[in-house]
């Protein structure tokens, strides 16, 4: 019997195998985004782990921005680190070509803001095996390319730098190591660059870009970091044919979302992709750490916050990715004529759909097959529904939406009553309740405690998927207790799949108009369950005929009232005795209806129908010709029996683990990459309402099977959301752990000697940050918006701090002078030209190699003296320019900067020279070491701009 069938559609089994089935990926998920793979006992030839970590320790000593003189003995360590690599290997200098590159430098714009850089990059070619061409020769034959790997050695201001980039600066220090040894050259040349000034505006890759090597490599692999250690995920790709490299990664990791998330601005961060891919024109792959954000640019970005396990995952993704790049020899990465405006013809490849399985598997395809693989769907499966819908009714077995079924014809005044609409508006109503509550959850707790996401995602994450499993269960159970159908399975498909065809329809618009393939799960999601809705078709072919079971129903009417009529005695009319003892149909329930399922025969239409049904025997031609109508489920339709009681493991097999695989990868990336961004000013309430909408699509094919379910489990979730509930309404949103980042600057009017320290961060957390600092008790904070336009959500706070000593006391003024010791720190003179629009500034700030000219009204043009006219940069945009940076390679040299401005607009030249100083390791800076002491240890500092000190004065003409 069904009962004691161990995948029968009974509680029993349904509770077991959907639990277990969703357990044990849930866990597999968590196992893979949360521990990171170890490196092998024997690494491959030429990696040394042991002296990658030693590097990375040198490195990641004290903070090394570029604008610090920690900065440039990380620099002299790389340099002999690589000396000593190529006479340990034993190299040529026709084999290894190492630029000290101390002469690039560009100008060029972005918006409203113009920079001039002086790059201190690093770069080695190692010369590949096919690769017969000088490397500064402006000949070079089109498909003789190359590949770039790249990473950036300098930090912030805050932090130590040692997954921003540390980690991608000794994995590029190893590949030298390892493509250097004869069994692993290269057959194209790789170029290795080390680039300085990617933390302040991408400066060293606009300064690579000036250097002749930049025409050699048409693809690029960068190494990056954004947050302190896990994987090294694949950001981003170019496209296609270079993401299949990276699928040579033993432990690839990453999905396409995150690259649609820069592709559409929706990621604030940027790194030196932009400038590799958008400006020089290659085509390569973006890998680099992601959480976690509240450890990123802070001083827990440190070798104790990352390990070994990390190195070699990003390692042994760009000996991968590198090694399959360099080992192609034909043109596909190059193309048929050579660039004149100074960009790579790397050639064009396709978009692409990439994600991982587990850490382990890859999958790469194009993005047109996903556009065709979804336009097949959406017109394959209606049309099978339909056929099959088509055949179910030749074959008098459509119960779907059957009312009624007559036994000779439509004329029939006793049809047998199906009940085939009972149920099918069950789902849908239980789906939009149970998602309203979890969207209402959403905003209870950004209403009373917006943040605690902050700390406690998988709190947010609990709460979420357990409210809507227990709502959506009490109802379906209610509901099939009431009025049970045996269709309430195949129903529930049936609107998953409507569902999922019109997001397949939305996801298929936007592959088509915008490129965007993060929907790519949703193709998956409704290929299973368009294959469970036709299980479930299938399915009602083993179901009698309705007819047939039209006919036996009423042959054993007539054959029981035959037989009551024989035993009652003569003292009535017939025909009122019929009329009396025809039973009732149970088309809705009564006051009598019993809500146990157990002893309830809602479909049965007399008390001994399953017992005379199932039973054998003869009738000696006296009663119907018996019809085995199986064992149908307590309550539901009698012609239901007949159905294979297995059939639904097969629909949660194909179902359930595309969609928490699928589902909930993307889940657990977008919980890394969001929720600890509200400190950076992004919206709370959209993390919510990501996670509310991925665990309505991860819980949702639990809908078809969840009426089975006892209150057993439902009722421990319904405990788990109460109790998550209550921790996320009330718990404190920040911890040791977790902490929350606030922003310093302090700024010095050089002229008044007047000193500003301002921390920026969350309303109503920052006022309670500062009014712990020593420094600001008892003064008079002032809280604004910020000045900064990627932090207008946040609130800054400032103070009158301790003062700044980054400038050598040897600087101070003569006794009697009039000059305060801060009037020393900047000097500048402006010189008006014999045009009325024009002037040349001179700059010179003490002790540094960071200034900026900001102007009250933009100009038109400018020009730094000892800058390169290049035709891929422009030095002012098209909007003008407010704020010129500038960047020296040495401390305290001068800056001669040329402008013109539109005269009938502005009849005089005005604003402020500001000067910025990074170096924090030497206690020059008592207002941030003074943060770094005092912060609570829920708090933690990072840098708001490139300077933590910025001094002013200013300057009319």
């Amino acid at each position: 019997m069904a009962r004691y069938n161990p995948f029968s559609f009974t509680p029993g089994p349904v509770i077991f195998f959907t639990t277990v089935t969703y357990v044990a990926l849930f866990a597999a998920l968590l196992v893979t985004h949360l521990t990171v793979p170890s490196p092998p006992s024997n690494p491959p030839a030429g990696i040394n782990l042991t002296e990658a970590w030693g590097d990375l320790e040198y490195i990641t000593r004290r903070f090394h921005p570029y604008n610090s003189h920690a900065n440039d003995r990380v620099r002299a360590y790389l340099l002999s680190r690589i000396e000593h690599i190529i006479k340990t290997n034993k190299l040529s200098q026709s084999d290894v070509e190492v630029f000290d590159d101390l002469t690039s430098n560009a100008t060029f714009s972005s918006g409203s803001t113009s920079v001039y850089f002086e790059g201190t990059n690093i770069i080695v070619a190692i010369r590949g095996s096919e690769d017969d061409e000088p490397f500064n020769s402006t000949e070079r034959r089109p498909d003789n390319g190359g590949v770039l790997v790249n990473a950036h050695y300098d930090s912030v201001s805050s932090g130590y730098g040692a997954t921003d980039d540390g980690v991608g600066v000794v994995t590029v220090m190893q590949l030298l190591s390892y493509f250097t040894l004869a069994k692993n050259w290269p057959k194209r040349t790789v170029v290795l660059l080390l680039n300085n000034g990617e933390e302040d505006f991408l400066n060293g890759a606009k300064a690579f870009m000036r250097n002749t090597i930049s025409q050699v490599p048409h693809t690029f692999v960068n190494l990056e970091g954004a947050g302190a250690g896990g994987r090294a995920t694949l950001f981003r790709s170019t496209d296609t044919e270079v993401t299949r490299f990276y699928r040579r990664s033993k432990y690839p990791f990453g999905t396409v979302v995150s690259g649609d998330g820069f592709k559409k601005g929706l990621i604030r961060s940027e790194t030196d992709y932009r400038v590799f891919h958008g400006e020089l024109g290659l085509r390569g792959l973006d890998i680099a750490f992601m959480e976690p954000r509240a450890r990123y640019h802070t001083v827990e970005d440190s070798t104790r916050e990352t390990s070994m396990n990390s190195l070699w995952h990003m390692l042994s993704a760009a000996i991968a990715s590198t090694s399959g790049l360099a080992s192609v020899t034909n043109e596909e990465f190059s193309g048929s004529e050579r660039l004149d405006n100074g960009r790579v013809n790397a050639g064009t490849g396709s978009d692409g759909v990439w994600f991982d399985l587990f850490g382990r598997v890859f999958v790469v395809f194009r993005l047109h097959t996903l556009f065709a693989l979804c336009v097949t769907l959406l017109v394959v499966a209606p049309l099978t529904l339909i056929g099959l819908t088509f055949g179910l009714s030749k074959a008098g077995k459509n119960y779907l939406f059957a009312r009624k079924a007559y036994v000779y014809s439509s004329d029939d005044d006793n049809p047998v009553h199906l009940y085939g609409w009972r149920g099918f508006f069950r789902f849908p109503a239980v789906f939009v309740f149970a998602t309203a509550v979890v969207v209402a959850l959403a905003y209870l707790i950004v209403r009373f405690n917006a943040f605690v996401v902050y700390s406690s995602p998988f709190a947010v994450w609990s709460m979420m998927l357990s409210a809507w499993f227990f709502i959506a269960w009490f109802f379906s159970r209610g509901a099939d207790a009431m009025r049970p159908s045996a269709l309430q399975r195949m129903y529930a498909l049936i609107w998953l799949f409507v569902g999922s065809f019109f997001l397949l329809a939305v996801v298929t618009v936007f592959v088509n108009n915008y490129q965007i393939a993060a929907g790519y799960p949703i193709l998956f999601y409704f290929a299973a369950i368009f294959v469970a809705v036709v299980i479930s078709y299938l399915e009602l072919f083993f179901a009698p005929s309705k007819s047939t079971y039209a006919r036996y129903l009423q042959q054993e009417d007539d054959s029981r009232r035959n037989s009551e009529s024989a035993s009652r005695p003569l003292t009535g009319s017939t025909s009122a005795a019929r009329s009396d003892d025809r039973p009732v149909v149970d088309e809705d329930a009564t006051e009598t209806t019993s809500l146990l399922r157990g002893d309830r025969r809602g479909f049965t239409r007399y008390g001994s129908r399953r017992g005379s049904t199932s039973e054998g025997g003869e009738d000696h031609g006296q009663g119907p010709q018996r019809l085995d109508l199986g064992h149908a489920y307590c309550g539901e339709q009698e012609w239901s029996g007949k159905l294979p009681s297995w059939i639904w493991i097969v629909q949660l097999a194909i179902t359930a683990p595309i969609v928490i695989i699928l589902v909930g990868q993307i889940a657990l990336l977008l919980t890394s990459a969001l929720y600890q961004t509200p400190s950076d000013g992004n919206s709370p309430l959209f993390i919510y309402l990501a996670i509310a909408a991925l665990s309505v699509l991860l819980l949702a094919p639990t809908g078809p099977f969840i009426h089975r379910f006892t209150y057993h489990l439902p009722t421990f979730l319904f405990l788990v959301c109460v109790a998550t509930l209550i921790y996320n309404l009330v718990a404190f949103p920040f911890s040791r752990d977790h902490r929350l980042k606030v922003y310093f600057v302090q700024r010095v009017n050089c002229e008044t000697a007047t000193n500003t320290v301002s921390l920026t961060g969350l309303d109503g957390y920052i006022q309670r940050i500062v009014s712990e600092l020593p420094s600001a008790q008892g003064e008079q904070l002032r809280c604004a918006t910020p000045d900064v336009a990627t932090r207008k959500e946040l609130r800054t706070c400032e103070w009158q701090g301790l003062p700044a000593k980054v400038v050598p006391k040897s600087a101070q003024v003569a006794p009697f002078s009039n000059k305060t010791y801060t009037d020393n720190w900047i000097d500048y003179s402006i010189h008006k030209s014999n045009s009325s629009n024009q002037a040349t500034i001179r700059v010179v700030g003490r002790n540094t190699r960071a200034c900026r000219i900001m102007f009250d009204k933009p100009i038109t043009d400018l020009a730094v003296a000892g800058a390169v006219s290049d035709p891929r940069f422009r030095p002012v945009g098209a909007v003008g320019t407010r704020e010129v940076r500038l960047w020296h390679r040495e401390f305290g040299q001068p800056w001669n900067v040329s402008v013109t401005w539109n005269a009938e607009e502005q009849s005089k030249l005005s604003g402020k020279i500001v000067c910025l100083w990074s170096d924090a390791n030497a206690g020059d800076i008592p207002a941030f070491d003074e943060v770094l002491h005092y912060l609570p240890v829920w708090a933690i500092p990072s840098k708001i701009s490139d300077g933590l000190v910025e001094g002013f004065k200013h300057f009319e003409l």
